[in-house]
């Protein structure tokens, strides 16, 4: 009996990959499968658990009911009259998801930005997995997904984590096309990742990728500046053809109005433009400083195993010119392998980029985390093999503190401490107080999936332990990847569940839907952010029926409104309205900090 030496390969590998534990198989033959399989357990469980109690979520979410209740995919109603300021990108994508089920909830507005997410992280591995050390590219992948910045953008119904993978990919195209093409011709992925950017959240989707490829073509020292200038050109005109149909479109429908929105969205919050054409609150103005301390915390926990590592390192003081180190680091910068010195490039560009606006929030920076990541994971398996104290006490850290929140859990799960009782010690405030109590009830009650939850972290804080106990970095490194995962879990499925439900803004909707007579037609507010606060959480669970008071001016309806905003508004228009109070709502609306009021009107004739 002869046996084929393919068969017998076969038989040989199959016998070894029974005895290889699951994980270590999969990270040795299916790494971009094992990244997906975390990517989804991390967020897609979750997305759908707790209400909105934001202001951007409802906002965005309310902007998809508009398309698919009025059939206008192009200029939709966003609030109370207002058309949509973002470009449609992630609201198409929203409304598609709740096309099957004729709704928009919260777990199809997530959607987009979850999926996002996960297209991300393996093509994050897939792109430097090939080009560096692998283990490198995988280790980055993990800081990456487990970050809070990264995290968090995952699971809300925002524009960013969108943005941010169409740009990062096109990124990782650009690089693609120099590195193998030489910039010749031009992939048609390249385009259509980048127009997709623009019809996420504007121009920047064009302008920020052609930065960074701009300067890291002139670090190559390779082309000459005409061939830059063309290259640069070609990309930006043919990715402007798909977003300049839609810009052409929403201008006939909104006219100059659509214009002065796209000005302060796109150089008004950039160059501090203050005009009378210029309409929309500019907001989030923070100095260069916001940037980097955002950036320290969006990389939370890893920003704190940076922190330890400083005092593990050997400081040695060289008595060399800033000259002549301003020069070796300039070489050595020079002499980096291509992805290195294309990933500094991209993380500084778009640093710098976005300190020049006067408005800055922090997820305006995630498209530089990936290319950060990188650099961090290197100096983490740095860490880990030669400073072997420091990954063994942030390990130990990061026990610590989940140990002290395990044990308050389980004491609050048996009733033998109160949480709300121990922190109104130290505040005062509703809001905070009311948060606690909606956190330990959610931990009291009992359930099932927190009972699950809790027992994971559990297991992965056991897990960190043997590791440390059998001494070996690189592993207790990925078993505190695994104890962060297991928190992100415990924070998206037991503890923002219980602060979002509780600051919603739908109990509230519901009773007054049942209670009073609220059509579509008779539902009205304010829409001044410079003046009154937008209702964007009630707007969204009474339907988007909102209606602008200021604009329709109606001789009746029902009227809602904060107590301080109503005192406003009986200021302004009680010589032409008479406003009585019919409800409030039973809690305070976490979205404007205050309890909200229904009123009825009637014009003074």
């Amino acid at each position: 009996m002869q046996i084929d030496i393919t068969t017998l390969t076969g038989l040989v590998l199959y016998k070894k990959n029974m005895r290889t534990p699951t994980l270590q198989y999969l990270y040795l033959q299916k790494p971009v499968t094992m990244v997906i399989i975390i990517c989804i357990i991390s967020v897609l469980p979750w997305i759908g658990l707790g209400d909105f109690s934001t202001k951007g979520e409802p906002r965005e979410a309310s902007v998809a009911i508009s398309m698919l209740e009025t059939g206008n995919w192009v200029l939709p109603q966003v609030y109370a009259n207002e058309f949509a300021y973002k470009p449609p990108m992630a609201h198409w994508l929203m409304a598609a998801f709740s096309y099957p089920q004729g709704y928009v909830s919260e777990f199809t507005s997530r959607l987009p930005s979850t999926l996002a997410f996960i297209c991300l992280m393996g093509c994050t591995l897939v792109f430097f997995g090939r080009r560096i050390k692998f283990q490198q590219a995988f280790i980055a992948t993990l800081l990456l997904l487990t970050c809070v910045e990264m995290h968090r953008a995952a699971m809300t119904t925002r524009v960013d984590m969108l943005l941010t993978t169409f740009i990062v990919i096109g990124l990782y195209q650009l690089f693609r096309w120099e590195d193998r093409l030489e910039l010749k011709g031009l992939p048609i992925i390249i385009p259509i990742l980048l127009g997709c950017a623009v019809l996420t959240k504007g121009p920047v989707g064009i302008i920020l990728p052609l930065f960074v490829f701009g300067v890291y073509l002139l670090m190559l020292r390779k082309y000459s500046l005409l061939t830059i200038f063309k290259a640069l050109l070609y990309i930006g005109v043919a990715s402007s053809f798909l977003p300049l149909l839609w810009y052409i479109a929403a201008w006939k429908q909104g006219g100059d109005k659509f214009l002065n929105v796209v000005l302060a969205e796109n150089f008004g919050r950039f160059f501090h433009l203050d005009t009378p054409d210029i309409t929309y609150d500019l907001g989030h103005e923070n100095g260069v400083w916001y940037n980097f301390v955002t950036l320290a915390g969006g990389f939370i926990p890893w920003t704190i195993f940076f922190f330890f590592s400083i005092f593990g390192l050997k400081w040695q003081l060289k008595n060399i010119s800033f000259k002549q180190i301003a020069k070796d680091s300039w070489n050595n910068i020079l002499s980096m392998e291509k992805e290195k010195l294309f990933s500094l490039v991209a993380l500084v560009c778009i640093i710098f980029f976005y300190s020049l606006p006067s408005s800055k929030r922090s997820v305006y920076l995630m498209p530089a985390y990936p290319f950060i990541a990188i650099f961090l994971a290197q100096y983490a398996i740095y860490i880990t093999e030669y400073r072997t104290k420091v990954t063994r006490i942030f390990a130990a850290f990061l026990v610590s503190v989940t140990t002290v929140v395990l044990i308050a859990i389980g004491l609050t799960m048996t009733g033998i401490i109160d949480p709300v009782a121990i922190a109104s010690q130290y505040t005062s405030r509703p809001s905070t107080l009311t948060q606690v109590e909606a956190v330990s009830n959610m931990f009291s009650s009992g359930c099932g999936l927190t009972v699950c939850i809790v027992i994971i972290v559990l297991i992965a804080l056991l897990t960190v332990l043997y590791q440390m106990s059998k001494k070996i970095n690189i592993k207790i490194l990925y078993a505190t990847i695994a104890l962060t995962f297991a928190i992100n879990l415990l924070v998206d499925g037991v503890i923002m569940r219980g602060i979002r439900q509780e600051g919603s803004a739908r109990p509230f909707a519901e009773r007054v839907m049942k209670e009073y007579p609220l059509t579509k037609d008779n539902m009205f507010v304010m829409n001044n952010l410079k003046v009154y606060r937008n209702l964007y959480g009630l707007n969204f669970y009474l339907g988007n029926r909102f209606h602008n008071f200021e604009e329709v001016m109606p001789k009746e309806g029902f009227f809602f409104a904060t107590p301080s905003d109503l005192e406003v508004v009986q200021k302004n228009y009680g010589g032409q309205y008479t406003f009585n109070i019919l409800t409030s709502s039973e809690r305070i609306i976490h979205e404007v900090r205050r309890p909200v009021l229904l009123c009825s009107f009637l014009r003074i004739e």
